[in-house]
């Protein structure tokens, strides 16, 4: 502790603060040696103490130890003296979110987790003030609206017991900040600011604490002059360890967030800094700057629609008033001054400013509108929506887009962020209008604001790629995909809105185009006739169809529901019997019956369907609260493979209520979750991705990007995601490209990805309509994303392959890319990619030996190119799904005709062979010339052959043509209502 490291002092003491006491304890009522200092430090008459000056370790003198060394040590310590061990490059500083965040006011927010310092030095520091908080907060925040609730969340930190930890900072109804810490003995402290935050403002929030005391400041401007400041102190000995849970930006399933947007946010883990000293800029200064001038703007649309819808409104009722029959309104008509006209307030250079929404306006029936301010401003917002998209959807539609504009901006200022999502797309792939990033990052963030479901997917996929110049941020994706994905099962139990099952349908795919149908339909009136002859399996299709919206049929759950109650009272068939039950049980579409939908469910159940079976067991639970009967019946149907089942269970285990187990055991609940969501369980799933992303469960170590990849899974299923790729499906077999251009675009740029190789493939077949009105290229953008994309098909991979390998617009050749692609193909077990692989080692390529590996190709055995040449080309057959000769088999026979060609004109036998006939020809011609001598007489020309040489083979295909037929999808459906 007082020396340098040596030979004797191997490893001194780092010491960061030094305590000198003294005391005085009275001769007879303290002093003992055999007691421990601190007791009599309480018995002491006077007592004082100091802080001493600590020496670093590298300051501190060499001891002089005065002992002779062998010559070796002595070396061999010179050899280590002057090497400083380095600590890891570490500091406190910890950006939590870097870019601008659209917090809609639900219960979705920013998952963040600290882990330990590294650097010693840091984490001694750290676990020092467990009991003695040291940190700083830095953060933007742009606020729409006060708290709707008592509380909205801001930051907070939640501990591995799910309880509220230090800091937790809350806003409140009236505008305050609530401010909360957990004390060391174990209870919370929770203080109000004094002063309320600004509204649509951007304005800095910087919460220092220090021990037992807050600073609290609000700073706003360019220059950000103090708006607020107020400092807080408390005797109590506040309890912090940052890393024994999770930060939580926003709402969670225990709170709600705040509505507005979060700028970046800094956390200084173990310093607390004056506001002067914290650099923390609003980096994304002009996009913020944006966000402010749309609110404003949109401000002043909406006072005009107000306004204008109050006083249409005002004058229809006094209309009606005079209609009635009444005396003293007949003689104020008749003797009374003429009714005037309202003036309305605006002036010429607000209506010169905002032509198109007067326009709409006088267009507009207002006599249906809710008086209601905030929902009669919505409602005008969607009738303008709707009008402008009435216009895109014509056979020019597209041509439209720049005119119709305007009208999205006022219906997306009314709140209505169905049309703030269409004008996101439209300027992000510049359709029809100049590309202009900013405006599309704008809109999205708006929509996602205002909780449209398709911006926040844009959002979350944007971010989970870092594309677009959206950083990558895993937290940041599954914030906007969680919010999406926790709507979704609540969206496919109501029976309402524009939704329609979402279907893996490629336009590849000509079998499955074929039996798309309408009501009108081939497909739909044959399945209809069998069902009204009573075939079971027609009926539980038509049922399905109608039910969910599916295979282009309209949704119709009153249809549906006749189809399942006449299959289940007319049939035994043991699926409607359930299906029917689920709906009589819930009343969707009927009116509910629980007595004939429980004797349903036995029967179906005594038929042996493990979802009837979990049904009795969703029965006793719901109703009857009789938890020992439904986990007899779980359990039964967990063994049977229901997936439901499994997720009931760990229902049972999460609410402490599993019979014979006294407490809750989120273990147990954990894996019955994750069985559930591996059988596709959209709940138990959504559970599995909250546990990846906390980390708070030790058999779900944290992963952000596992935790996206579930949430994204269970978005991609939301109906009004449906209805927009059936839109564009029904357009495209209608042959309406523009419609059907319009919503693929919208379908594909919230990251799924059969919508974008169904826009790639449709560009491929308009390339003129995609070069007329899309600023970006669509082949490659599209199919670029889609190859990026979990279960992405083979053909994704073949075209990129082909880009890479021909090189496209301005991307040149990079043929190891090409490789990637076609090696990604042949793993997916397509033939065309082990077919292009070969081709390429034909022309010359070496293929590396990581994507041999990853072909598991052994490069020591097939040591050379015809090895690896062979070893594709027989793969290739094997997968060719071609029963006649295919490229593969012809390309494989051609290769080994050449090796034996080569091995024949190498053999011994040809050598002599040639040496015998060269030797026969020399005589002869030597015997010729004797002759011709002989006789006197000149040879007479012999006449040349002119047959044709044989023709070499070469390969059929080039790398870009199709070996084999794509594989057919088959999808799944489950129609059966779920609880």
């Amino acid at each position: 502790m007082v020396y340098r490291d040596d030979y004797f002092i191997r490893h001194s003491i780092s010491v960061s603060a030094v305590i000198l006491r003294a005391w005085i304890t009275h001769k007879y009522s303290g002093g003992d040696l055999n007691v421990k200092w601190e007791e009599n430090l309480l018995h002491a008459v006077a007592k004082n103490y100091t802080l001493l000056k600590t020496v670093p370790p590298f300051e501190r003198p060499f001891k002089d130890h005065q002992v002779c060394l062998e010559w070796n040590m002595d070396y061999i310590w010179n050899l280590r003296a002057n090497k400083i061990p380095q600590c890891p490059l570490e500091n406190d500083v910890v950006t939590l979110l870097g870019f601008l965040y659209a917090s809609s006011g639900e219960n979705t927010g920013i998952v963040k987790k600290f882990l330990r310092f590294h650097n010693r030095e840091l984490e001694a520091t750290r676990r020092q003030r467990i009991d003695y908080p040291v940190f700083t907060v830095s953060l933007w925040l742009y606020l729409l609206h006060y708290c709707k609730a008592n509380l909205c969340g801001i930051l907070y930190f939640v501990d591995s017991n799910e309880m509220y930890g230090t800091p937790s900072v809350f806003l409140t109804e009236e505008g305050h900040l609530h401010i909360q810490m957990h004390l060391v003995k174990g209870e919370d402290l929770a203080v109000k600011t004094k002063f309320t935050m600004p509204l649509k403002e951007w304005f800095r929030l910087d919460i220092s604490f220090n021990g037992g005391q807050i600073i609290v400041t609000t700073s706003i401007g360019q220059d950000l002059e103090s708006y607020h400041n107020q400092t807080i102190s408390f005797r109590e000995d506040f309890y912090y360890n940052d890393t024994a849970g999770y930060f939580i930006i926003g709402g969670s399933r225990y709170v709600a967030g705040i509505e507005g947007f979060f700028g970046p946010l800094k956390y200084y883990r173990l310093h607390t800094l004056h506001p002067t000293q914290i650099f923390n800029p609003l980096l994304e200064k002009q996009l913020a700057e944006q966000i402010k001038s749309y609110y404003e703007r949109c401000a002043q649309v909406q006072e005009i629609v107000s306004m204008y819808t109050s006083t249409v409104q005002q004058g229809g009722g006094r209309q009606e008033a005079c209609n009635l029959q009444n005396s003293y309104l007949d003689l104020k008509l008749r003797y009374g001054s003429p009714s005037t006209c309202r003036a309305f307030p605006w002036e010429k250079e607000l209506k010169d400013r905002h032509p198109g929404l007067f326009q709409a306006l006088l267009e507009m029936g207002l006599w249906t509108v809710p008086r209601n301010q905030n929902e009669s401003v919505l409602e005008i917002g969607r009738r303008i929506f709707e009008k402008a998209v009435k216009r895109l959807s014509t056979v020019d539609g597209l041509h439209q887009i720049s005119s119709v504009v305007p009208f999205l901006m006022d219906s997306s200022c009314c709140g209505y962020h169905k049309a703030s999502y269409y004008l996101a797309v439209f300027y992000e792939t510049g359709l029809n209008v100049p590309r202009d990033q900013l405006q599309g990052m704008l809109y999205s963030l708006v929509g996602g604001q205002g909780s449209e479901r398709l911006s926040s997917m844009n959002l979350g996929y944007k971010h989970y790629q870092g594309i677009d110049n959206y950083p990558l941020d895993w937290e940041l994706s599954y914030a906007y995909y969680s919010n999406i994905a926790t709507k979704t099962p609540l969206d496919q139990h109501t029976l309402q809105g524009d939704q329609a099952y979402v279907e893996t349908i490629r336009l590849k795919d000509d079998e499955t185009l074929k039996v798309q149908t309408k009501e009108d339909g081939d497909v739909f009136m044959w399945l209809k006739h069998e069902a009204t002859r009573g075939n079971a399996a027609a009926q539980q299709r038509l049922a399905q169809m109608l039910f969910w919206g599916q295979q282009g049929v309209a949704k119709n759950p009153e249809a549906a529901i006749e189809w399942y109650a006449k299959g289940a009272l007319e049939t035994e068939d043991p699926a409607l019997i359930y299906d029917y039950a689920i709906v009589l049980f819930k009343g969707q579409g009927v009116k509910k019956n629980r007595r004939l939908a429980l004797e349903l469910m036995k029967k179906a159940a005594s038929k042996g369907l493990h979802q009837a079976v979990n049904g009795l067991g969703w029965y006793y639970h719901k109703f009857k609260k009789n938890y020992v009967k439904a986990a007899k019946y779980w359990l039964k149907a967990e063994e049977m493979g229901n997936p439901d089942a499994s997720y009931n269970l760990g229902v049972l285990y999460l609410d402490g209520i599993f019979p014979g187990v006294p407490e809750r055991n989120q273990t147990l609940a954990g894996e019955y979750f994750h069985k559930a969501a591996q059988g596709g369980h959209i709940e138990g799933t959504l559970w599995c991705s909250l546990y990846y992303i906390t980390g708070n469960l030790e058999t779900f170590p944290r992963d952000p990007e596992k935790a996206v990849v579930w949430a994204k899974h269970v978005a991609e299923k939301n109906g009004y995601l449906g209805h927009v790729i059936r839109k564009g499906l029904n357009a495209y077999l209608e042959g309406s490209w523009h419609e059907a251009l319009l919503y693929y675009v919208l379908a594909a740029e919230t990251g799924i990805e059969v919508s974008q190789t169904n826009l790639a493939h449709i560009c491929e077949e308009r390339p003129d309509l995609a070069k007329r009105y899309l600023g970006v290229n669509c082949v490659w953008r599209y199919y670029n994303f889609s190859v990026f994309q979990i279960g992405a098909p083979s053909f994704a991979y073949l075209k990129m392959g082909d880009l890479y390998y021909y090189g496209h617009q301005n991307q040149s050749q990079d043929l190891e890319l090409s490789v990637q692609m076609y090696a990604q193909a042949a793993l997916d077990g397509d033939s065309q990619g082990f077919f292009n692989l070969a081709l390429l080692i034909e022309e010359g390529a070496i293929i590396p030996h990581h994507i041999l590996d990853f072909l598991e190709i052994d490069p020591t055995i097939h040591s050379n190119n015809i090895s690896i040449l062979q070893e594709l080309y027989e793969r290739c057959w094997s997968q060719s799904s071609e029963e006649s000769f295919s490229p593969c088999s012809l390309a494989w026979l051609y290769l080994h005709l050449r090796l034996i060609w080569g091995a024949v004109l190498h053999s011994a036998l040809i050598y002599f062979l040639g040496t015998f006939l060269l030797s026969v020809l020399i005589a002869w011609t030597v015997q010729y010339f004797q002759f011709v001598s002989a006789s006197g007489s000149g040879p007479t020309p012999a006449r040349s052959s002119s047959e044709p040489p044989a023709p070499t083979a070469s390969p059929a295909v080039t790398p870009a043509a199709d070996a084999s037929a794509q594989d057919r999808p088959t999808v799944t459906n489950n129609a059966e209502p779920r609880e």
